[in-house]
């Protein structure tokens, strides 16, 4: 696999439901394999376990069936959801500049032996493989997403404007994008929505995840048009949520 430009892939990729069941080659998987282990974390203190594993290690309960699953499995800390969310995007990122397909895959769980193969918690799967469909959107209208103003305050958006459309563009569990953006030019402050009863019930486990993918898409974003961008933890940011959120981090750019 050739390195690819992976901030266009924000604005076609598309989770993939449908694949061709033949495994890939052991050449491909290698270069999987090597993707994997140089993914950037979010929390470089909490330890992550990524494992691909075939559609024989999966419950079939509510699974999309494919030739291979990348199983996450972490250390449970402060973090660590979110954490997960940050890289395994990289992954779907990744699958689509590639030629794969790749879908995140929140409700089926591996198998017995599997899940004793880990001595950390298992968090969530994401199924790949060569797409029996179209693999990319054609344009961004085909994105069923809120307008820029439901998930942001920052009116004079100037050059983060467009990392907030890349944000935008964010997958999520059942399309919630339960993110509001704060900030200016130089920072961007991400909070997550505080869910009710019926939210806490249904989209708890996932929430936190998405946050760390809509984080990454701004990373990547800001890298794209050569800004030097920090995670961090902003204490003032954390003062002042937005009414029903909560603060997660904070994008600093320079």
């Amino acid at each position: 696999m050739a390195m690819a430009d992976l901030y266009p892939q924000i604005f076609k990729r598309k989770s993939i439901r449908n694949y061709d069941l033949t495994p890939l080659e052991d050449g491909v998987l290698e270069n999987i394999i090597e993707e994997i282990n140089n993914l950037e974390p979010l929390y470089a203190d909490i330890k992550v376990d990524f494992k691909i594993i075939s559609q024989n290690d999966v419950n079939p309960r509510m699974m999309k069936k494919a030739p291979h699953y990348i199983a996450v499995f972490s250390e449970n800390k402060e973090g660590y959801k979110t954490n997960v969310g940050f890289m395994l995007q990289q992954m779907d990122i990744f699958f689509s500049a590639n030629g794969l397909g790749s879908c995140w895959q929140g409700i089926p769980k591996t198998k017995k032996n599997v899940l004793e193969s880990s001595n950390l918690e298992f968090v969530i799967l994401m199924a790949f493989g060569k797409a029996n469909i179209p693999l990319h959107r054609t344009s961004t209208l085909e994105f069923k997403r809120k307008p820029l103003p439901q998930i942001t305050d920052i009116r004079n958006k100037g050059s983060v404007g467009a990392l907030l459309e890349a944000a935008r563009l964010a997958p999520s569990a059942t399309n919630s994008q339960p993110w509001f953006f704060k900030g200016n030019n130089h920072v961007i402050h991400a909070y997550v929505v505080k869910p009710n009863i019926f939210r806490a019930i249904m989209l708890k486990k996932y929430i936190m995840i998405d946050m760390g993918i809509v984080i990454y898409h701004l990373k990547l974003a800001s890298e794209h048009f050569g800004k030097t961008s920090q995670i961090i933890f902003d204490e003032t940011a954390d003062e002042n949520s937005p009414h029903g959120y909560e603060y997660v981090a904070s994008l600093k750019i320079e």
